[in-house]
């Protein structure tokens, strides 16, 4: 019950007859699109650093292994503001490598949709490297070292033998990373800003119309629920087993 309840509440309180109006309005539909885009290109960022990552954390014995592993999954337990305070002083204009970066090309992360898209990545990452490095760690390795003795490179293996065996585990990962960081808010808001059609994602969206339009902001609360609960049904026992 004490779970359930503040999800009744917000259906208790959904103006259901306004409710095509309210999610068509201009704040909504650009929040949606936003944070459609921002949440896919953050999820794919992830699969590209993360997947290598988690590899080199299953397969590889390296000094300061478990140092690595701690600041990879720092991300989930550091309150997000932080964590968007770290980009911005990191990545912002007069940041530790931002700065550089602004005066040779001129490009600015924050306040900018790539500045949200990095703030998700950020946050959103760690569930994946996570999933999948249980995976590769469950992983019976004596096909891998049946293909290898039949003469298979590694990149074939991994190809052919090491992600067909975890893209289970892979699958749910990548849609735990999509919707944490479809969900994102602290990193953003502090990093990207609040800027409608331009950073303003669906939380920011919420944040923004429980100060002024209550009803949107249940309508937008009731569409993230949906959505964050739909993707937890679609993974099926992928990320977790029950007996």
């Amino acid at each position: 019950m004490f779970l359930v309840l503040p999800l009744a509440g917000i259906v208790a309180r959904t103006p259901w007859s306004a409710l095509p109006g309210l999610l068509t309005s201009d704040l909504v539909t650009d929040a949606i699109r936003l944070s459609l885009i921002t949440s896919t290109l953050a999820t794919v960022m992830a699969a590209v650093i993360g997947v290598p990552l988690a590899w080199l954390l299953a397969r590889v014995e390296f000094r300061g292994r478990s140092l690595v592993r701690s600041l990879v999954t720092l991300p989930m337990v550091l309150p997000p503001v932080v964590g968007g305070a770290a980009l911005l002083f990191a990545l912002g204009r007069r940041g530790l490598i931002g700065e550089p970066i602004y005066e040779a090309t001129g490009l600015l992360l924050p306040f900018s949709i790539w500045g949200v898209v990095i703030a998700n990545t950020f946050v959103a990452m760690p569930f994946l490297v996570i999933t999948v490095e249980g995976a590769l760690h469950t992983l019976d390795q004596r096909y891998e070292g049946a293909a290898s003795a039949l003469g298979a490179g590694r990149l074939t293996i991994f190809r052919r033998i090491t992600l067909p065996m975890i893209w289970p585990s892979m699958v749910a990962g990548l849609v735990l990373t999509w919707a944490r960081a479809f969900g994102e808010f602290g990193a953003t808001i502090t990093f990207a800003g609040n800027l409608q059609g331009r950073t303003q994602t669906l939380p920011l969206a919420v944040f923004v119309a429980l100060e002024s339009d209550r009803d949107t902001a249940i309508a937008v609360s009731l569409v993230m629920v949906a959505v964050s609960l739909f993707a937890l049904v679609s993974l099926r026992g992928r990320w977790w087993r029950t007996r």
